[in-house]
């Protein structure tokens, strides 16, 4: 998943995003005898430290049915233990974020990079070398956490160190190779996948933060806010992430075992209780991890509450995709990978364009149809036929190179439309956010917007797993098939491929799951029609000198 709407810092004024002259960063930092000069390497250790966090979210999603079928588990069923992962991860992102910037300030920029960068090479070491699903699912969570300081971490080491002209050049850059992994992590996790192993998905992160880490400890300066506060809001991180964390894994942990189990209900009772004192906590905090006041804004109030429908809905239709066209339909993570990148082009490339138009003409009708257009694709992936045909993409396999004419017709109008609506929202929805603010509160803004972004998608997630697993296992029962065991729980599961069964099991589980996966894209499809609601009847339109925000909002919910 690349970057939500904003990222802990805002970049300067006058951003672009980089063009051909700028694709090489040393040309314009290099010293007089033509070797790379130190602010190239710092701009080399910012942008591998944050396109590690963004491009871990699009290759594990890729990797995941491999997982599925390759990991042993001792306590969880396979899509549970593949929504583990995937929740566990946003799960600790989202809880520190907001907290990662200030620990920044005042620790130092350098030194909690280091302490990032570090910490999630041997998280990822431990996710590729995990040998068992409950294993990874810990591993994640660790992974999650530590790739909080590295987001804002990049973006201040930018700030701290470039300014004028020089400072938007860096910007444009990283926001060139943050959209770069939107585009290329897809693909490359599927080619890492098909080609080495899952595990590769994970491992190859380590020789790309040991080069952010030689760059970061010999040419990066040191750096702090000397007005930063030590007094860190702790209590208030800690009840962001039971709040989430309990309502998630009691909604996942009970439906997976038909709401037999005490813990579920514990679970869920822990995050309701949690959700409930956080106003309170932000209300009585010295230094509260949310400000309440700032939601006094009604641009701002809107478009977090916006953020939290969109991306909750976005991040799991990404997550879902995947496991089916490789779990149910049959195709190669690599094809899995590639299915969506024509979406992913129009924002990467047209994105700027709509932050100029909502400059000139306000955020409102673009934040309302850009929406409104993701929910169209997601109603088209709606009707999906089980009998799809499969692409077997293999790259040393040419024949295979091109997808049947199924993709065609099942795939790619759904991809077209999907990044039409991203190529619509996120600059527009960035300008709405970061002119809600006073200046001084802009870095904060986008750290709380980036954050809300992350716990959309797990709360969403829960309950389209409630969704899914009801409708799959009453599709197979209504189909003859007894799923009442854990047994044969553990040899069907939505979206995977079945293990050990009869053809006539596989052909229901394959059209099971293909109901299922409707039913799931339907509620998705909700929410963003929701959220275009939300944006259409809530944004005022505002004139607005703010410079062009595409440059700032580098990825998408991919």
């Amino acid at each position: 998943m690349g970057a939500g709407p904003g990222d802990g810092h805002r970049p300067g004024r006058g951003v672009r995003s980089p063009d051909v002259s700028e694709t090489v960063v040393a040309k314009a930092t290099r010293d007089a005898g033509g070797r790379f000069s130190s602010k190239t390497w710092v701009l080399v250790a910012a942008v591998l430290g944050s396109s590690i966090v963004f491009l871990d979210g699009t290759v594990v999603n890729v990797a995941l049915p491999r997982i599925g079928r390759d990991l042993p588990r001792a306590f969880v069923g396979v899509l549970e233990g593949q929504s583990y992962i995937y929740n566990g991860y946003l799960l600790s992102l989202s809880a520190l974020l907001i907290l990662a910037g200030a620990l920044n300030d005042f620790y130092g920029r350098k030194r909690m990079f280091i302490v990032g960068l570090a910490g999630f090479g041997v998280s990822s070491l431990l996710c590729g070398l995990a040998p068992n699903m409950e294993m990874l699912i810990v591993f994640r969570v660790l992974q999650g956490a530590l790739g909080a300081l590295l987001v804002p971490g990049s973006l201040s080491l930018i700030t701290a160190n470039f300014s004028g002209v020089e400072q938007g050049r860096a910007f444009g850059i990283w926001a060139g190779a943050s959209a770069g992994t939107t585009l290329l992590g897809p693909f490359l996790g599927g080619f890492l996948v098909d080609a080495i192993s899952w595990r590769a998905a994970f491992l190859i992160n380590v020789p790309l933060i040991a080069v952010a880490i030689w760059a970061t400890l010999v040419h990066v300066p040191e750096s702090r806010d000397e007005q930063a506060s030590p007094h860190f809001d702790w209590l208030g991180a800690a009840i962001v992430a039971l709040a989430v964390g309990g309502l998630t894994f009691g909604a996942i942990f009970g439906q997976q075992r038909e709401w037999r189990d005490p813990i579920a209900f514990v679970a869920l009772a822990i995050g309701a209780l949690a959700l409930i004192a956080f106003p309170f906590q932000m209300r009585r905090a010295r230094n509260p991890l949310v400000p309440l006041e700032m939601f006094r804004s009604r641009n701002f109030t809107v478009t977090n509450l916006s953020t939290f429908v969109i991306y909750g809905a976005l991040y799991v239709a990404f997550y879902y995709m995947p496991l089916l066209s490789q779990g149910t339909l049959g195709y190669t993570a690599a094809a899995a990978g590639l299915a969506f990148v024509p979406g992913t082009i129009f924002m990467v490339f047209f994105s700027r364009r709509f932050g100029s138009l909502a400059a000139r003409y306000g955020p409102r009708w673009f934040m309302a149809v850009g929406p409104a257009v993701m929910a169209l694709s997601l109603l088209w992936l709606a009707r999906i036929p089980p009998t799809s045909p499969a692409w077997r993409l293999r790259l040393g396999d040419p024949s295979t190179y091109l997808p049947p004419a199924g993709y065609f017709v099942d795939f790619f109008p759904a991809a077209v439309l999907l990044g039409i609506g991203l190529m619509m929202l996120v600059a527009p929805l960035t300008m709405a956010l970061m002119t809600s603010v006073p200046v001084r509160n802009s870095g904060l803004a986008s750290a709380i917007n980036n954050a809300i972004s992350r716990v959309g998608p797990q709360l969403a997630g829960a309950l389209i797993f409630i969704a899914i697993t009801g409708s799959f296992y009453a599709g197979l029962a209504s189909r003859g098939l007894d799923m009442s065991s854990a047994d044969a729980r553990s040899k069907i599961s939505p979206l995977n491929q079945p293990t050990g069964v009869s053809q006539r099991e596989v052909e229901a589980a394959r059209q099971a799951s293909t109901d299922a996966f409707h039913l799931a894209m339907l509620v998705a499809a909700g929410l963003l029609a929701a959220g275009a609601v939300i944006n259409a009847v809530g944004i005022r339109q505002e004139q607005s000198t703010a410079p062009d925000t595409a440059a700032t909002a580098p990825g998408a919910a991919a």
